[in-house]
């Protein structure tokens, strides 16, 4: 105890590990953070998509970046009729409704998309509504109307009429104001649509929601089906340590058991375990997960535990036996078989122990190697479809051409977390080996 103590309290003198430490300490942080405050079932809910997002643009950028470059992209705008000036007018069988729907636009970056969404309650009868919009210069412009249902949504950006009457997609020509895109500035001031509604129930209500889709959104940006990428960013780090931690836990633990078997029963056992490693050796492990995973099922729990039945008879056991066969031949094993001890007792207790200090190092190295290793069956698609992790965030981008289209963030944000994940657990990993490996101290 009192040289794993020594060895803890040598830590400070590395400068590395302290590092690697902070990195470390870091990334289990945002783990325990986000498991509590996203819950794993709600996660997986709004990773799968749908209404959840349908207020956010779609393939945005991060706000913090486009401001880092001087940028003023715009955000995106959600116009409620809760805060409408809501005005009715009853006729015999129903009412007449205008919904002004205004907000201010400041902002000479066009917005990426316009969006209204109609939910009417208390009848079963469709409206009629008619759209109208207003610009700061006092145009006025006629959207068409047309019949809504209970749930409805109205796609302004994509009116063929109204782009073939503008000239110019319609979330850009609403905004170019009278003179026109050509200099790429949206005319700034109060914009108003007018939502005029005709609903044929007394009792009907009806609610507007107008969505003025920016260019940027939140941390870390949107993906093509409009998701946070932040939830998947978050999300990925206990996924990833999880899958790291346990199967170097898996692994290492395992193989060390095998192989402090092997040294203390010798002959048949020890030979049959060294053959075994020798065949497993030569087995290539991601051609055997990526076979798995395209015959029977990319879950990440069976991924997990092919990778530690693969890791059982790995090269590690030649390793620990070379290190446990001089210690089969210490004086205080001798002892310990003299007083009456077991054969698991000498090895658990006696053997294993002794190569621990020198073993540690290797383990926490190893944790990145299998959450570099769980990204890159993502990236090959391989992933768990349910999950959204770090290689999944990749595997879209790369179907999606993130790169090619310039949609940079969605492929960095991923690859900084992996490479900074590595680093933090090799600088902590190095200096556990040169404090605890003698032949180091000097180097």
């Amino acid at each position: 105890m009192s040289r794993w103590m020594q060895g803890l309290r040598e830590l400070k003198g590395y400068p590395s590990a302290v590092g690697g430490l902070g990195i470390i300490l870091f990334l289990v942080a945002l783990s325990l953070y986000t498991v509590i405050t996203i819950p794993y079932s709600e996660a997986l809910d709004r990773w799968r998509g749908g209404d959840h997002w349908q207020m956010n643009p779609v393939n945005a950028g991060p706000v913090w970046a486009d401001r880092l470059l001087g940028g003023n992209l715009p955000q995106t705008r959600v116009v409620e009729s809760d805060n409408a000036d809501v005005r009715e007018a009853p006729f015999e069988g129903g009412k007449q409704v205008r919904i002004p729907l205004t907000f201010e636009y400041d902002n000479e970056g066009f917005p990426s998309e316009l969006n209204l969404f109609l939910n009417q309650k208390g009848t079963q009868q469709e409206a009629f509504v008619r759209l109208t919009w207003h610009t700061p210069s006092g145009e006025t412009i006629s959207l068409g109307g047309r019949r809504v249902s209970e749930e409805d949504r109205i796609s302004i950006s994509q009116n063929r009429a109204l782009e073939g009457r503008l000239g110019m997609v319609p979330h850009v020509g609403l905004f170019a104001g009278d003179s026109g895109p050509a200099d790429s500035k949206a005319e700034q001031g109060e914009y108003r649509l007018t939502v005029d509604a005709m609903l044929f129930d007394p009792g009907a209500e009806l609610e507007a929601d107008l969505a003025v889709y920016g260019q940027v959104h939140g941390l870390a940006g949107t993906d093509y089906q409009r998701r946070n990428l932040m939830l998947a960013l978050m999300w990925g780090t206990p996924v990833a340590l999880a899958f790291g931690l346990l199967a170097a836990v898996g692994t290492t633990l395992t193989t060390l058991v095998i192989a402090a078997t092997g040294v203390w029963y010798r002959g048949w056992v020890d030979a049959l375990i060294q053959r075994l490693t020798e065949v497993n050796m030569i087995l290539p492990m991601l051609p055997i997960l990526v076979m798995v995973g395209t015959l029977y099922s990319t879950s990440i729990w069976l991924m997990l535990g092919v990778v530690i039945a693969l890791g059982i008879f790995s090269a590690g056991i030649k390793t620990y036996r070379a290190m446990l066969l001089p210690i089969r031949e210490a004086p205080y094993i001798e002892a310990a078989r003299a007083y009456g001890a077991g054969n698991a007792r000498i090895i658990l207790r006696y053997m294993i122990p002794r190569i621990l200090p020198v073993l540690i190092p290797t383990f926490v190295t190893l944790i990145p190697t299998f959450v570099f290793l769980e990204a890159s069956l993502a990236v090959l698609g391989l992933g768990d479809p349910e999950l959204p992790t770090w290689g999944k965030v990749l595997n879209d981008a790369q179907e999606q051409s993130a790169l090619y289209n310039g949609f940079y963030y969605w492929v960095i944000a991923p690859a900084v977390l992996l490479m900074l994940t590595g680093l933090g657990f090799a600088m902590f990993g190095f200096a556990l080996d040169r404090i605890f490996n003698p032949r180091l101290r000097t180097q």
